[in-house]
């Protein structure tokens, strides 16, 4: 029987309890501002379409679209993989998977745009495609044909536009709720913020909405889109996107990053404008670390080089699309923008690739975890975490299927969700 070693210790009880005691203000302010990831299902992408132009076929449109260029441009797997430089053994599996995302759910995450892409409109006419967006939004999931994900991007707060951003905020929302309410899905962004003081405007316009409804305090949240070197550092040198998100009062759901406006402020020139600009990647690198743990998710921008006109010209965007697209996951920047219909077979294409190509390893390496059984690489329960998440980004968006998850972890959907942090609600992977 081994001798039981003698434990001696020096300090009292009391000094551990005063320790706690003091750190106990920290704690809380912990737990507020750093509550982790939500756990939901986070879209790959965000559609832009402007108010004017939505209608009830809109995402069915853009899929049949995406579908009818792959037909022209593409029309097998192995001349899809030839324009992409796509392994011969995803080549099948990706362009399958990518012709049933667009056959199956197209858009993920839709923004009819009252803001850039809409244009100079009188107010009567704003109000009536602001009242026709509630309604086919309201329609749409009401009959199962809404993306997961739905929303308006409004105009800013700034003096010039802020009356006309008002009240097509609440023109869209007023026309949910008389339609039976507020879908899950909804999202809402709000452009060309400078001022963590214009978020925080924010924050009042949709609390004073929900008392309006009497609808429950924090139903509502929108995302910050940053647009604006002074979005990013403040005159005194900090970082305005921290402020901002705690200017939100815990409603802030997202960082989306605008690579032409951002770029354009800088004075980057119109033919050097893109998502992988060092000052691109600088900005999106402090939207990141100001994010990190907040629940606030980030997303990259667009490129607004178009798929369209003839193969040649079509497949060297496409080239492009994918390789931003690969280059921005690799970063951990795992949502961007789609611009155009031909951009989704690429959008889906690089992301269905990048789960695809690394899930052999990562249900390995999880299994090996889970089961203490080792192996060459020594992961930390961090790690183990990321491929959890990892596996689950990759259930979320249909480039895996549960059942060979299940198989190669030998973990069921709970049991990664249990290593991935607790998924508090949401909306359920695509196809599942």
């Amino acid at each position: 029987m081994a001798q039981q070693e003698k434990v001696a210790t020096s300090l009292a009880g009391s000094v551990g309890e005063r320790i706690s005691a003091s750190l106990a203000p920290v704690d809380e302010e912990l737990a507020r501002r750093y509550p982790g990831d939500p756990g939901t299902r986070q879209p790959v992408h965000t559609v832009y379409v402007p108010g004017e132009q939505f209608a009830a076929d809109t995402i069915r449109s853009w899929g049949d679209r995406a579908l009818a260029a792959l037909d022209e441009h593409a029309p097998d797997a192995a001349s899809f993989a030839a324009v992409l430089g796509l392994a011969d053994d995803l080549a099948e599996p990706v362009y399958a998977r990518v012709r049933a995302k667009l056959e199956r759910e197209p858009v993920e995450d839709l923004r009819v745009d009252f803001e850039d892409g809409y244009g100079g409109r009188t107010d009567a006419e704003e109000d009536a495609h602001a009242a026709r967006a509630a309604r086919l939004v309201a329609d749409a999931y009401a009959h199962g044909t809404a993306a997961p994900y739905m929303g308006i991007r409004m105009k800013c707060m700034e003096a010039a536009v802020r009356d006309r951003g008002i009240r097509t905020l609440d023109v869209f929302l007023s026309g949910l709720m008389e339609a039976g309410g507020l879908p899950d899905g909804l999202v809402l962004t709000l452009p060309k913020v400078t001022y963590p003081q214009q978020v925080t405007a924010m924050a009042r316009l949709l609390e004073e909405f929900e008392k309006a409804r009497g609808l429950a305090p924090g139903r509502i949240g929108f995302e910050i889109q940053i647009e604006t070197s002074q979005s990013i550092l403040a005159a005194d040198g900090t970082a305005t996107v921290a402020r901002m998100i705690d200017a939100a009062e815990g409603r802030a759901t997202g960082l989306h990053y605008g690579t032409f406006d951002y770029s354009a402020c800088l004075g980057v020139s119109a033919a050097h404008q893109a998502s992988d600009h060092p000052a691109a990647d600088h900005a999106k690198a402090v939207m990141q670390v100001a994010a990190a743990g907040t629940g606030v998710r980030v997303s990259d921008g667009s490129t607004n080089v178009l798929p369209v006109g003839p193969t040649a010209k079509v497949h060297d965007a496409w080239r492009l699309h994918h390789g931003l697209t690969r280059r921005a996951l690799a970063r951990a920047y795992y949502q961007g923008w789609d611009m155009h219909p031909g951009h989704l077979p690429t959008r889906y294409a690089a992301v269905f690739a990048f789960y695809r190509e690394g899930f052999a390893q990562a249900a390995a390496r999880l299994a090996a975890y889970a089961n203490r059984t080792g192996g060459d690489i020594a992961d930390e329960p961090a790690t183990a975490k990321a491929l959890a998440g990892y596996l689950l980004r990759g259930l979320d968006c249909g480039a895996l299927d549960t059942a060979e998850v299940t198989r190669l972890t030998g973990l069921t959907l709970a049991g990664l969700q249990a290593y991935a942090g607790p998924r508090r609600g949401g909306l359920t992977p695509s196809g599942q």
